[in-house]
């Protein structure tokens, strides 16, 4: 499910083994989640008793560079693609014509997400969806027949409807002035920070692309079941790094998933090997019930079964010790090698999450802008292009 730098950084490189305090790794299936007729299978304890803060270092300061140098030159030496990060983006960028612009969307994403706190990790999915098709150009808000909108891949982003009610509140205030794709970028920063994340400054003046492809992101968005090596293609190419593809994972804390993207394994998978040895990348009762709850492709399930509507580093802790990851790819970022050490720093620290989830969504939300003279327009309603006599 994309901008998303003018702030200097304290860059520091990790380069020693980190210990972390280890948790039970057996799954107790919350009480919320479990069915009249499972009441007699699961305990309804819930690892409430584990605080992993009481482990981490307070006097963190600046921004960690996760990657340690030469471990992985085969993938970290390829040269990137070319990506536009336009440094005409500016923080002040609406200082003038549109002040109010912030407050707006802010207090408009509040609003819903205080009726709706599912709206948080859908408005940060819709982010991704738009910066990984054609660059942050608010492409995935065009509603036409095939539109990115329209893909399969598109059928479950949801939270259309928040970037509207911005976007016609500042269109009385602002009239052509702001950009659908910086209202997005705004709005993915705000729903961040509802559920719980940091704030982080958003740099501005993005403009709305033209053109909106649903083969386009059929071919490009992740459906949960790619390689590692896969899903760092696909970050590469969009001018992100190993770092950034498991901070923006971490997205993961918050949000549910469809049964129907974990039944191609779910009913397709054994937790032991042919020697009767159990898989060690699942627990066998998060398996199980996964299997009860997900009967039906159309259920939905939580990406973080611990702490579903709150934004930390749970997910990376759930990935070392309770072996709950709900997707595959989720899994694999614990168990490759030229990630696991990035998932085991993000767990340890919840400040090192924090600071790498603000740096990478920076970089997400410049990826290929528009900014200049002839390139893109300012929309007056983000599900169309306006009209040649605009």
């Amino acid at each position: 499910m994309n901008s998303m730098v003018s702030t200097s950084f304290v860059v520091l490189v990790l380069l020693g083994t980190i210990h972390v305090v280890s948790a039970s790794s057996s799954y107790d299936e919350p009480a919320k989640y479990r069915s009249q007729e499972d009441d007699h299978q699961v305990p309804s304890s819930y690892y409430n008793d584990q605080n992993y803060d009481d482990h981490q270092p307070s006097d963190l300061e600046g921004v960690f560079s996760l990657t340690v140098p030469n471990l992985f030159p085969d993938i970290r030496d390829k040269k990137k693609p070319s990506i536009a990060y336009d440094d005409s983006l500016s923080s002040n960028y609406y200082y003038r014509s549109c002040p109010d612009f912030e407050s707006i969307v802010s207090k408009k994403v509040w609003e819903w997400v205080a009726k709706d706190d599912s709206l948080a990790p859908s408005l940060l999915r819709l982010h991704f969806h738009d910066c990984a098709v054609r660059g942050c150009d608010a492409s995935v808000l065009l509603n036409h027949e095939g539109s990115e909108r329209k893909a399969t891949v598109s059928k479950t982003l949801r939270g259309f409807e928040v970037i509207d009610e911005i976007k016609a509140e500042i269109e009385k205030k602002c009239p052509r002035t702001v950009s659908c794709s910086d209202i997005l970028t705004a709005a993915a920063r705000d729903a961040t920070v509802a559920a719980g994340g940091r704030y982080w400054t958003v740099d501005y003046g993005r403009k709305d692309g033209l053109v909106s492809i649903a083969k386009e992101a059929e071919s490009l968005m992740p459906m949960g079941h790619e390689s590692i090596t896969d899903l760092i293609e696909l970050f590469q190419s969009l001018g992100l790094d190993i770092d950034d593809l498991v901070a923006l994972s971490g997205a993961h804390t918050i949000g549910r998933s469809s049964c129907g993207a974990i039944q191609y394994w779910l009913y397709n998978y054994t937790t032991s090997t042919n020697y009767g040895l159990q898989d060690l990348s699942i627990d066998p009762k998060f398996y199980d019930y996964l299997q009860r709850k997900c009967r039906w492709a159309s259920d939905y399930v939580d990406l973080d079964a611990t702490t579903p509507k709150n934004f930390d580093n749970e997910y990376f802790i759930n990935l070392i010790y309770r072996k709950i990851g709900l997707l595959s790819t989720d899994r694999l970022l614990y168990s490759d090698p030229r990630t696991s050490y990035i998932v085991k720093t993000l767990a340890y620290d919840s400040s090192t999450f924090y600071l790498q989830f603000k740096k990478s969504m920076k970089k997400l939300g410049n990826v290929q802008v528009l900014t200049g003279p002839k390139e893109g327009e300012i929309r007056t309603n983000c599900n169309f292009v306006n009209s040649p006599n605009y």
